[in-house]
């Protein structure tokens, strides 16, 4: 009988990349595995088991180096890979050991296999239940049985944790040891970097024997348990449960300020701790996760870029095009003057366009030139306007200012003082205010959304534009958001307003970084009494981009189609709300549409439509970005999918506690510091 362990490992660790050759005390932690697992006197060969991931070459020099044998199999099927390397060597016994544990106790293994043999038993382990220190498992199974498990299952957890199917099967006779004190919930393993540094911190201190017993590190543990405190936050076989995203944006938040660069892609924004976070592909209104599990995007569509879904042929095609000719150059693309034109087309009333490729800078750009053009600082604004200094200023006085405009909790830390006083939101639909703020001191600009979750009442847009007029005040229009949704252009069209200035982003490139910001001769012309100038606004991507997008726009006409499926999709949702005896508000423009519980219970509420609907397929929440490939099919099929969720929170409403159905916390309603 031939005993084989087996050491899974690879260097594309989701959580902490390349760990197994991360050196301790100049030593490559796999090495120091390697070198304990040898002492097993049970075991007749130790073989390293990894992916064909070209990652891995680094590991496979050096364990061959070293004089073990190590077999290359699937990156995300580990049994195939288990089994096929167990075949190679012949190995009649199988011990499963994994690279991100290396504290392995030889002594601990050898008695794992001698019961193993003594009970006759097709898989034993000191694992199930666990009553060891994470870090200590062992796993023997004969090759038989491995082999049968991955003829049988099709299950992709199984087939990525190698044991599940052989444990939990009911085919097999399986059997275990347990310690004499339930000591689980120790962690001394290897998948963050916290582990790292407590495992580290352990060999420095038995240094320079590597041969110490786990005995003599649960010692240590009692005798210096700050050491092992630097971990103990993290849960034993925490990855087990999580996607391959789910334990990147761990990952990321240790590297990045809050995860990632944009705050209504933050995962605690949906569902903490159990969104997917990442993509690897998208097209249409489908997005797959990076374990290529494939979602309908019923929720914010790259928070409003692609209005004509993801991936659209006509568009990409136009950017790949691009890109064999040339993105950048010491010259100028000339697509940036046909866009200019186009735009100038669309909007009669504007002579003028500067471009670049956020909606912050957009906004930036219009405010310096509207101060250039009037030379007054003070500004009046209605809505949300990005990060600037100059808006978040509003905050300086007191940080609930804005809490209207898009969310509560903006601190305007890093904004200096003297900006205090420069900015002064008013209320949408509220035109006294705006004319106090008007009267009580000396605006020069107003700039404002066209609409703010409700349309204009009492000729409101137009009472703002002949105060503008009047007072020589500049009216510039943030249609960032609401552009090319309602109509082909500004929203202000469907009103009949025309401002000075006017901003577009989000669908105009389809997913492609473009803004504009457009405007009448006299105002624009202040552009070139200041500084105002970027290096990658001349990239030639985003351009392309926008013209094709909106040829492909005029000619499908999106906006009408976005327009009518959003306003089906807020009539369902009423329908469905009073179906179940709830009360919900609707908000926004139609192709924007969403809606929210009038209950304290809210966001709990949200939460638990975003983790069911997950589960069901589903990207989704309570606010759906339309896009032209959300089909009646597709809209029919998510309120098939809906329906339950509803008649779920009905019993909540009557007495079923909400917190007991979420698998996770309660997802952020507004700004909040992310650890």
């Amino acid at each position: 009988m031939k005993i084989v362990a087996l050491v899974q490992a690879r260097m594309g660790s989701t959580r902490l990349p390349n760990k197994v050759m991360k050196p301790i005390g100049g030593i490559p932690m796999i090495e120091l595995l390697l070198s304990r697992l040898s002492q097993a006197k049970m075991v007749d060969q130790i073989v390293v088991a990894t992916s064909v991931d070209e990652r891995n070459l680094p590991l496979i020099q050096h364990v061959q180096k070293l004089g073990y044998a190590c077999e290359q199999g699937s990156e995300n099927d580990v049994l195939e890979r288990f089994v096929q390397a167990a075949k190679t060597h012949k190995a009649d016994v199988v011990v499963r050991i994994t690279g991100d544990c290396p504290l392995v106790d030889p002594e601990l293994v050898d008695e794992v296999i001698r019961r193993f043999k003594a009970a006759d038993v097709d898989y034993f382990s000191n694992v199930s239940p666990p009553t060891y220190p994470d870090g200590l498992d062992i796993e023997v199974c004969s090759f038989r049985v491995l082999e049968q498990a991955s003829q049988e299952t099709d299950k992709p957890y199984d087939r990525e944790h190698v044991t599940p199917y052989v444990r939990e099967s009911g085919k097999f006779n399986t059997s275990s040891m347990q310690y004499g004190q339930d000591l689980s919930a120790l962690r001394w393993t290897v998948d963050e970097p916290a582990d790292f540094a407590v495992i580290e911190k352990v060999f420095q201190h038995f240094y320079p024997r590597t041969d110490f017993t786990w005995s003599e590190v649960l010692n240590l543990q009692n005798q210096q348990p700050d050491i092992f405190n630097i971990n103990q936050h993290l849960n034993r076989n925490e990855g087990a449960t999580m996607g391959t995203g789910q334990k990147l944006w761990k990952r990321a938040k240790q590297v990045i300020p809050g995860g990632n660069m944009l705050l209504s892609k933050r995962a605690e924004m949906f569902l903490p701790d159990l969104w997917p976070a990442y993509f690897s592909k998208s097209k249409g209104c489908k997005v797959w996760d990076l374990d290529g599990k494939e979602y309908i995007d019923m929720s914010i569509m790259g928070i409003g870029t692609n209005t004509l879904g993801y991936g659209h042929q006509e568009v990409d095609d136009a950017v790949r095009k691009t890109i064999d000719a040339g993105n950048m150059s010491t010259l100028n693309c000339p697509e940036e003057v046909y866009l200019a034109e186009k735009l100038i087309e669309i909007h009669p009333w504007a002579d003028m366009v500067r471009f670049a490729r956020s909606g912050g800078e957009a906004n930036a750009i219009a405010i310096r030139i509207a101060r250039a053009a009037t030379g007054k600082d003070k500004v009046a604004i209605c809505g949300y306007h990005g990060w600037h200094d100059w808006y978040l200023s509003a905050n300086l006085g007191d940080d609930k200012n804005l809490a209207g405009h898009l969310l509560p909790g903006l601190a305007p830390n890093g904004v200096p003082q003297n900006l205090r006083g420069t900015v002064f939101p008013f209320n949408y639909n509220n035109y006294a205010e705006l004319e106090a703020l008007v009267n009580a001191n000396d605006i020069g600009v107003i700039k404002m959304e066209v609409v703010r979750n409700m349309g204009p009442e009492d000729n409101f847009l137009h009472k703002v534009r002949k105060l503008a007029t009047d007072r020589g005040i500049v009216l510039i229009f943030d249609e960032c958001t609401s552009g090319f949704r309602e109509t082909f252009g500004g929203l202000h069209k469907k009103y009949g307003v025309e401002p000075d200035m006017a901003m577009f982003g989000k669908a105009m490139g389809n997913g492609y970084g473009i803004t504009a910001t457009i405007g009448r001769r006299e105002v624009m012309e202040a552009a070139q009494t200041t500084f105002i100038s970027s290096t990658f606004w001349t990239e030639r991507i985003g351009p392309t981009a926008a013209l094709k997008t909106l040829e492909v726009m005029q000619r499908v006409k999106s906006w009408e189609q976005i327009t009518q499926t959003g306003s089906d999709i807020t009539s369902k949702w009423k329908a469905l709300a009073e179906k179940h005896g709830l009360s919900i508000a609707t908000n926004g423009l139609p192709a924007l549409t969403g809606f929210s519980f009038n209950s304290q219970n809210a966001l709990a509420y949200k939460t638990l439509i975003t983790q069911e609907m997950l589960a069901k397929g589903y990207l989704a929440a309570t606010s759906v970005y339309v896009c032209t490939e959300h089909t009646p099919e597709v809209v029919s099929n998510y309120f098939e999918a809906l329906a339950p969720i509803f008649a779920l929170i009905r019993e909540c409403e009557e007495g079923r506690d909400v917190m007991s159905l979420l698998k996770g916390p309660v997802c952020h309603g507004g700004f909040k510091r992310l650890n």
